[in-house]
């Protein structure tokens, strides 16, 4: 993302010490994205870094335009206003991210409970498409989203590098979208959950929600993006202590898996050249060396349930914000030394 001033290279500032170069790769998981917004909104307050290209997936596709269109109009502090602003409307009674229409205020620690709201409306996604149960195709994502971004600025904006990823439905193969192409309905792809809205429609091709294939992508990071460092902001935990036990957390840690796969499948490549360079395998310069790092709050992921992504009240979002901002808080006292020279996450584990 740029500096304030959009015609001062990346990493100047005026006045300041030079700021950092980073990717920043958003994962998705509806409400769950209020952690992000916390970790973007703790780095774009705290200013060492400068966020030059942002990949996202679903809830993350979302944060990445709602932040780059913010940024293009008012520098950092911009892009702090326009997510707190999103998120608001999120939080707003009525409003929801995904399929549950009957907002609860859960509990930041709410797992195993399930409202018969919910049951109900799971059993109905079980018989029924969404071209039969929402024929008209109802999203409030879309107005949301339509109120708090203009598009046709953020296409022209020379210095945002935005990666949006999508699920071709006919071919399963990952689509990538640049700044050039976003738009609402690039948004709203990424985010489409198929068990819940009609197949998005752009260009003769139908899409589903990107975190099948890439969440998030990271290749577009790697090839096009002049910084090698990459900050993953973690939503669904890696790992889980416990085996699960009941319908709810079984089907609850299949999810987990399935939209971790693609970019566990990533990292692995990434720590395979890695090695390759650090062996002298591969010759200097044709392959980039990527550096990786990650921001998580596994430890409170794992209290809570896919129910809880379809949480949309304000207490919650705002809880999930601030652990965002300690853990990005954290994160930069522990490692900001080691960007632009080595990852801090530990890529060989991924081997």
């Amino acid at each position: 993302m740029p500096n304030d001033d959009p015609s001062r290279p990346y990493g100047q500032r005026q006045g300041q010490a030079a700021a950092k170069i980073v990717n920043v790769a958003l994962q998705g998981g509806g409400a769950h994205g209020a952690f992000a917004w916390g970790v973007l909104d703790y780095l774009l307050e705290d200013g060492r870094l400068d966020i030059c290209g942002i990949s996202g997936a679903s809830a993350g596709a979302v944060n990445a335009v709602v932040l780059a269109h913010g940024v293009s109009v008012g520098g950092r502090e911009g892009g702090r206003a326009a997510l707190a602003d999103f998120w608001r409307k999120v939080g707003e009674p009525g409003s929801y991210i995904g399929p549950h229409p009957f907002q609860q205020p859960l509990p930041l620690g709410y797992f195993s409970e399930v409202t018969p709201a919910f049951v109900l409306f799971d059993m109905l996604t079980r018989f029924w498409s969404p071209y039969q149960l929402n024929p008209l195709n109802i999203n409030p994502l879309r107005s949301i989203l339509e109120a708090t971004v203009d598009f046709e600025r953020l296409r022209t904006c020379p210095r945002t590098n935005l990666f949006l990823t999508a699920t071709n439905v006919r071919s399963g193969k990952v689509h990538v979208f640049g700044t050039k192409e976003v738009s609402a309905d690039v948004v709203m792809a990424s985010a489409c959950l198929p068990q819940v809205f009609q197949a998005v429609e752009i260009d003769g091709e139908a899409y589903w929600d990107g975190g099948f294939m890439g969440n998030p992508a990271l290749f577009p990071l790697i090839y096009d993006s002049p910084s090698q460092d990459v900050i993953i902001v973690h939503v669904n935990p890696l790992v889980r202590p416990d085996v699960p036990r009941t319908a709810l957390e079984i089907e609850n840690r299949m999810n987990e898996i399935s939209f971790n796969s693609s970019l566990i499948s990533e990292m692995r490549a990434i720590a395979f050249v890695t090695r390759l360079i650090d062996q002298g395998r591969m010759p200097e310069g044709m392959m980039k060396r990527m550096l990786l790092h990650s921001i998580a709050a596994d430890d409170v992921m794992q209290m809570l349930s896919a129910v809880s992504k379809m949480n949309t009240s304000w207490d919650f979002l705002t809880q999930l914000r601030d652990i965002g901002r300690e853990r990005a808080a954290r994160w930069l006292e522990d490692s900001f030394g080691r960007i632009g020279e080595e990852s801090s996450t530990d890529i060989r584990s991924f081997l």
